[in-house]
């Protein structure tokens, strides 16, 4: 399990989020190659990537991903592009590696004050609790529909293999096994402070990801107000923190969505 780098210069490190892989970031990937190195991958027990058992720390995520990195030549510090879930690893490895992160982009990613700012039924603990909701046919089929038109612009062959891998029994339950969010908010506690690192931070107010499939018709504009908030407080209490509000991204998609605002901010972060 090695991560996929392309061009040269300052490196970027795309985190995925829960349920998602490295090639899920493949048209921003290939736009940012042409510029610096752009370094994708899978983290162990999701994707391609060999089987683990899950969930695990964010220690034992960081440090398998700060050996490949090494493995791979990619020289230090890097810009993490880190998205949802991918945000608490980034967090982690900043704990861990002060030195080798320069900088963060998050795609909404994970921060351990969600719960303050999410109304009731959208909290971490809460969601953990909930029973998986049952992934009927008719519900599958339509988020086929929707994975098929989020990689209509992957290149001929790749998104119809990514709309099959990610409709699998297997990579369904990879990622609802991986989605250990509540564990992570508080090892990052315990763990100390977190480095001030400059960050952009970029979140998807639209809708269309799958959102609306499995939560309650208000629920996604509740969320909205409570994400604002989240990532207003997170970017203000920040030295260098700056929000980006994104009417048309959705928050799963908002690199498929928007991918001329994560590469604009991502170019922004290496050049400082």
């Amino acid at each position: 399990m090695l991560p996929h780098r392309s061009g040269s210069g300052p490196a970027a490190v795309f985190l995925p989020g829960a349920d998602l892989v490295g090639l899920d970031y493949l048209t921003v990937h290939d736009r940012i190659r042409g510029f610096t190195t752009s370094v994708v991958y899978d983290r162990a027990g999701t994707g391609w990537s060999d089987p683990v058992d899950l969930p695990r720390t964010g220690a034992e995520v960081v440090d398998e991903l700060h050996g490949l990195l090494h493995a791979c030549g990619v020289a230090a510090p890097c810009v993490f592009v880190a998205h949802s879930q991918g945000g608490a690893y980034a967090r982690r490895f900043a704990q861990r590696f002060p030195d080798e992160v320069a900088g963060l982009v998050s795609l909404e990613g994970f921060h351990g004050d969600w719960d303050t700012h999410m109304p009731p039924g959208a909290r971490q603990r809460e969601a953990e609790r909930t029973p998986e909701p049952e992934l009927t046919e008719e519900v599958l089929e339509q988020f086929r529909g929707l994975l098929t038109r989020t990689y209509a612009d992957f290149p001929a062959g790749v998104g119809e293999i990514l709309v099959e891998c990610h409709l699998s029994p297997e990579w369904l339950a990879a990622g609802a096994r991986e989605r250990n969010v509540a564990d992570l908010a508080d090892e990052l506690r315990n763990a100390g402070d977190v480095p001030d690192t400059p960050l952009i931070v970029l979140v998807g107010l639209g809708f269309g990801s799958g959102q609306e499939l499995l939560l309650p018709p208000e629920a996604p504009k509740r969320l909205n107000g409570g994400r604002r908030a989240l990532f207003t407080a997170v970017t203000e209490a920040a030295d260098h923190g700056e929000l980006r509000l994104l009417g048309d991204a959705a928050h799963s998609t908002i690199h498929v969505d928007r991918p001329d605002a994560v590469v604009r901010d991502l170019l922004d972060r290496l050049r400082r």
